[in-house]
């Protein structure tokens, strides 16, 4: 770690505290829609990306439902320093869309962005700036939980959403169901909804705890759509654990609150890591509303592109340490045979009379 929100190797990576937010093995913020407070290190290019299939079913609506597959796409790089990355996510839904208010049931093909997001992440705060100290005595001391522990590292994510077709997106300001008619006991007969904002803001503070040697607890909390007249706020809470050094599981809660769209989700899934910069994971999702009621399946896998130059590889410098240590020994080793053949020379040669 630590960059770690959902940590497959937080049993290997604990020891790095403090060290750098660069780890060893790849981190990513997948799977999960929550953000860790840890940018992936200056010099690294991060991939991550996902496909998730979603079923809606809206009460309100006569039972119309959606079917639809979303594509996940986030690049993240840091530069110039540790604590600072460049990010962009995007999300792009295919569905087909059926309205059952008629008494013919309608079916629409559509596509189009939830998300087109560009910005930067800062780490305000990092508790795990000192390296912790390490009691050679004590395991528990070293693995029991401490409330110190609970203090989180704090950052910051700013930036803009754009969508280049907005003015024809079947999903305005997030809301699924947006652009459909609704019947006349739901407001009024023939509502149309508000025209999108192609360019709005978003902000993101994210903090990141680790207790117990194993579990990492994240919250996030966002504004988005800012500069739209929907402005939405939304949380996002994560509790992570990893059982060993390939596997972990997390469960997360995420909330979302505007004028047009509300939603409380829970989600929950496993991640295992295939390789030191491969990552793959898989994770289903529901919410608790019937207006309208989801169902997710969704996979992915992260992959890092590693130019990190202030790390080294501790088995990379052992391998080479004990080369030195073989090259100086056979060194060591050619001096003292000539030193001993020269004396047995010397000792063959018979001393003059």
């Amino acid at each position: 770690m630590f960059e770690i929100k959902n940590p497959l190797l937080l049993l290997l990576c604990i020891s790095n505290i403090g060290v750098c937010q660069y780890t060893e093995q790849i981190n990513s913020n997948r799977p999960g829609y929550s953000i860790g407070a840890y940018s992936v290190g200056k010099g690294v290019v991060q991939i991550e990306t996902g496909f998730e299939s979603r079923n809606y079913k809206h009460n309100g609506y006569n039972q119309s439902t959606i079917k639809g597959t979303v594509g996940f796409l986030s690049l993240r790089w840091g530069f110039l320093f540790e604590r600072l990355e460049l990010t962009y996510d995007a999300s792009y839904m295919f569905d087909k869309f059926t309205n059952k208010i008629p008494n013919n049931p309608i079916e629409v093909k559509r596509s189009g962005f939830l998300q087109n997001f560009l910005g930067v992440k800062y780490l305000i705060y990092d508790p795990f700036k000192k390296e912790k100290e390490i009691n050679v005595y004590s395991w528990k001391a070293n693995n029991g939980f401490k409330l110190k522990d609970l203090i989180p590292a704090v950052s910051l994510t700013v930036g803009a959403n754009f969508d280049p077709f907005s003015e024809e997106t079947p999903y305005p300001h997030g809301d699924l169901f947006g652009t459909l008619y609704r019947p006349i006991f739901y407001q009024t007969l023939y509502y149309v909804a508000p025209s999108p904002t192609p360019l709005t803001m978003m902000g993101t503070i994210a903090t990141q705890s680790h207790f117990l040697g194993t579990w990492v607890f994240v919250t996030n909390f966002s504004l988005k759509r800012y500069l739209s007249k929907f402005i939405e706020k939304t949380y996002i809470i994560t509790l992570t654990h990893a059982f060993n050094p390939l596997w972990s599981v997390y469960v997360e809660n995420q909330g979302v609150f505007s004028e047009r769209h509300s939603d409380n989700i829970i989600r929950a899934g496993a991640a295992y890591l295939v390789g030191r910069n491969l990552q793959v994971e898989g994770t289903i999702g529901t919410n608790t509303r019937t207006d309208p009621s989801f169902f997710s399946i969704n996979a992915g896998a992260s992959y890092r592109l590693d130019f990190h130059k202030d790390y080294k590889d501790p088995k990379k410098i052992e391998r080479k340490k004990l080369k030195k240590e073989e090259r100086a020994l056979k060194k060591s080793r050619r001096k003292f045979d000539k030193q001993e053949n020269k004396r047995n020379k010397n000792a063959r040669k018979k001393p003059k009379q």
